[in-house]
């Protein structure tokens, strides 16, 4: 952990002229504390938005900064504004040069693919403003939202995206309420040797299947993310979900194994938006809402709400 203060200010260079409506500081400039512990103080908000991973991307375009992002990684397909816009990394790793090249006043990263390893140390001697967080459960998300918003000088559009999104929430958990909970898993992906990964505890996508209504049937603290299919059958879910495409569903309970799969036979196999809970941002909210229907079927019919 570093307790280093990182000053805003530009690398010296020239920047690009400002997008149309420009975050404007309303207060004196407040220390926020990143994932790391790294204790950054602002002077102004930054205007030039280097966004690695997809998630941190969504959080920025919620609060309305589509335009102030500079640079992308390479998977990041949302919002379609920010599509062509420059990118500095993908699967191989992450460019400190690209990133330079973009001229940003702040980066925002996530410890993920090593991004962390080849970035934080060259943007602090660079001098380049870099942020660090983490989207482990629904409420970090929220918080980062605020903290972003912060940072960028709009906190009271940070309240607001939040306010709205937790509202969404407090109204499915009120339809939930007292509903029995069926015992779920999420299937997310499938790895060469046969194990097929799943959302685990305390993790982001457990935290929204809860929230969603439903209990986890791998429910073990420090579980591993990979599981045998020997292992799904063993603990007999009610529902299994499967992130993914409807055609990828498909040719996993195909195989030779899956027939005597109770979910499978009781057809509560669903496939749900690798988008909305693999990617911890601001629409997991409406995969909540969408997944609560699936597993509380009977939300959705008249009369059903509180």
């Amino acid at each position: 952990m570093r307790a280093r203060a990182v000053a805003a200010a530009c690398l010296g260079l020239a920047l690009a002229a400002a997008p149309a409506v420009t975050p404007a500081r309303t207060a004196e400039p407040a220390p926020i504390v990143d994932a790391l512990g790294r204790r950054l103080v602002f002077a102004r908000p930054p205007t030039r938005l280097v966004t690695i991973f997809a998630s941190n991307t969504e959080l920025v375009a919620a609060l309305g900064l589509a335009d102030h992002i500079v640079g992308i990684e390479t998977f990041t397909r949302f919002p379609s504004e920010v599509i062509g816009r420059p990118m500095v990394g993908g699967r191989l790793g992450f460019s400190v040069d690209r990133v330079v090249r973009q001229r940003p006043d702040l980066v925002v990263v996530t410890p993920a693919r090593q991004a962390v390893n080849q970035l934080v140390d060259p943007m602090e001697r660079l001098g380049i403003p870099i942020v660090v967080l983490t989207h482990r459960s629904i409420p970090e998300v929220m918080a980062n939202i605020r903290l972003v918003a912060a940072v960028t000088g709009v906190p009271d559009r940070g309240e607001a995206v939040t306010g709205a999104l937790q509202a969404r929430l407090d109204a499915v958990a009120a339809r939930i309420a007292g509903k029995p909970r069926p015992r779920i898993v999420m299937i997310t992906g499938r790895v060469a040797t046969g194990m097929l990964l799943i959302a685990r505890p305390g993790s982001y996508t457990a935290d929204a299947m809860v929230a969603a209504g439903g209990d986890l049937a791998f429910n073990r603290a420090q579980m591993l993310a990979q599981v045998a299919p020997e292992a799904i059958l063993r603990a007999d879910p009610d529902i299994v979900l499967f992130a993914g495409s409807a055609t990828d569903m498909r040719d996993l309970f195909d195989r030779p194994g899956w027939a005597s799969l109770r979910a499978l036979k009781e057809k509560r196999v669903f496939v749900v938006s690798r988008a909305e809970f693999l990617i911890p941002g601001p629409r997991v909210v409406a995969g909540i809402e969408k997944l609560a229907l699936v597993l509380h079927p009977e939300l959705s019919s008249p009369g059903s709400r509180p």
